[in-house]
């Protein structure tokens, strides 16, 4: 075989409902299955007789793929070494693609071969409402609507230029990748156990994967790009709109985000000391006021995790 596209589908103890939504999208896609993959990649759930369940018999170039070791960045490595295709991309086990997405996902690399990553649109469908408040953490849920420009970055090779991760790099849900670029990424991670635990790792919140995907291909001279007719629909469970899950996934995220840029050479940040973590939460949680609402409180939280996150800059 030898497709176009290879489907990376990384998993740990699937919402079965969820998980139907999400291969029902690729089932409705333009590609024709003789052009790509589907790997799904079984990260260490706890049941893996549940995957004999699912019916995958309307494609005949499917894998399932157990990977031991837990964590979504292990995942990911496991089937971008399993991937044959020309390309890779990322839907996780929550996200119904549109179905001209892998058609267009080749239409864009085949119109810009430098870029190395690519993403687009994640829009919300929600389980259940959400409070107004919650929409301010969109991204932390891994939401994003940048409207219908396309945006295209790469480092400008003057040693003078900042370096930077731009807004609109590519979040996980959804990023494609050249194989090219997928197994430079691979290759340069394989031995870097800070890089590796950057990402999802069992109840860990940790976020900064997709960030160094994006931060890896731009060091190695590619570029990456926000294409809006890259859209999906992204399936969020109504324990994920609360205020505790929130308050942790702001945590988390924000001190991933320092180790992540540091990773990278990238420090718009002093390190401070440890003794000091302690005193500047309490004065954050005055300047924030916690106790007001519950935005207020999982604000803090973030502001919590950047402080963690800057004193743990050697």
């Amino acid at each position: 075989m030898n497709p176009l596209i290879s489907v990376i589908i990384p998993t740990h103890n699937p919402n079965l409902t969820r998980l139907h939504r999400t291969l029902n999208g690729l089932r409705s896609q333009s590609l024709p299955y003789s052009d790509w993959q589907l790997l799904i990649i079984d990260n260490a759930s706890s049941n893996p007789d549940l995957f004999a369940n699912l019916d995958l018999s309307w494609h005949s170039h499917t894998q399932i793929i157990r990977e031991e070791r837990l964590g979504l960045t292990r995942a990911r490595i496991a089937g971008i070494q399993a991937s044959q295709g020309k390309y890779v991309v990322f839907v996780d086990d929550d996200n119904v693609l549109c179905p001209n997405y892998l058609q267009d996902i080749i239409n864009i690399f085949n119109t810009y071969p430098n870029l190395g990553a690519i993403g687009g649109k994640s829009l919300p469908e929600f389980e259940a409402d959400p409070e107004p408040w919650v929409k301010q953490f969109w991204g932390c849920l891994a939401l994003r609507d940048l409207g219908y420009e396309m945006q295209i970055y790469a480092y400008d090779k003057d040693p003078n230029s900042e370096k930077k991760h731009p807004e609109f790099a590519p979040i996980g849900a959804g990023m494609a990748l050249q194989q090219q670029a997928a197994q430079f990424y691979v290759n340069s991670i394989l031995n870097d156990s800070l890089r590796l635990g950057l990402d999802r790792t069992g109840k860990s919140l940790q976020s900064g994967g997709d960030c160094d995907i994006n931060l890896t291909l731009l060091d190695a001279g590619w570029g990456v790009g926000y294409f809006p007719q890259l859209q999906l629909t992204h399936l969020i469970s109504i324990n994920r709109l609360t205020k505790d899950y929130l308050a942790r996934l702001n945590y988390s995220s924000s001190r991933s985000w320092v180790q992540v840029l540091d990773a990278h050479n990238i420090r718009p940040w002093q390190k401070i000391a440890s003794w000091s973590v302690h005193l500047r939460k309490a004065k954050a949680f005055v300047s924030c006021q916690p106790w007001k609402s519950p935005a207020n409180y999982v604000q803090w939280q973030g502001v919590c995790g950047l402080f963690e996150g800057l004193a743990m800059l050697k």
